[in-house]
């Protein structure tokens, strides 16, 4: 019985340890319904805004390629040159160039290699190593581009916020109306005294 009692113990014990007895119900539902750019800085949005809007690759490191044997099909030339492209851009001068709210993306991409703390794309689909070379340039781009997508939402446009002030209000009057008729029907069941 005293074994028993003790695995018992010991299970509510373990499971109390992954999973907390008391959550804070008001933060996760507030944070369901808040808006995407609710907790970013507002300046620092508009300041990526304006960076990608004069975006221009041509700005962006040139890196350090080096090459390697491609794999597949191709015969002798395959086997006796080496066109596969492994271009390597270290962080510290692409995070130079890019605005401070895109930084934390940059080091989640998939492209990220951490010890060498940069990010590094691999092409051979050309048999060309200038080829090569260039797509791997062309991956960075597409990624900066789908980070900056991905992570900046678009400004509100003056309709929607007019929109959403008219719902808004709408809501308001429905919900003042409605306690107005409650409190008339409350009002009625007292009757009138005498």
């Amino acid at each position: 019985m005293n074994r028993q009692f003790s695995s018992r113990a010991w299970q509510l014990l373990i499971s109390s340890r992954s999973r907390p007895l008391l959550r804070p119900r008001g933060a996760t539902r507030f944070k369901q319904h808040e808006a995407f750019d609710a907790r970013l800085d507002r300046d620092a949005l508009a300041e990526t805004r304006v960076w990608f809007a004069g975006f221009n690759e041509d700005h962006l490191p040139r890196g350090s390629t080096s090459f390697a044997r491609s794999s597949g099909a191709g015969g002798q030339h395959v086997n006796k040159t080496e066109t596969k492209a492994i271009t390597v851009f270290p962080l510290y001068e692409l995070l130079a160039i890019l605005p401070k709210t895109l930084h934390a993306h940059v080091r989640a991409s998939r492209y990220y290699t951490a010890n060498n703390d940069s990010l590094t794309f691999h092409a051979q689909t050309s048999r060309s190593r200038n080829a090569n070379m260039e797509e791997n340039r062309d991956k960075l781009v597409a990624e900066i581009k789908r980070i900056y997508h991905a992570n900046t939402p678009n400004e509100t446009s003056q309709d929607k916020k007019d929109k959403y002030e008219e719902v808004s209000k709408k809501f308001h009057e429905t919900r003042v109306k409605s306690k107005k008729v409650l409190s008339s029907k409350k009002q009625a069941r007292r009757g009138s005294v005498d």
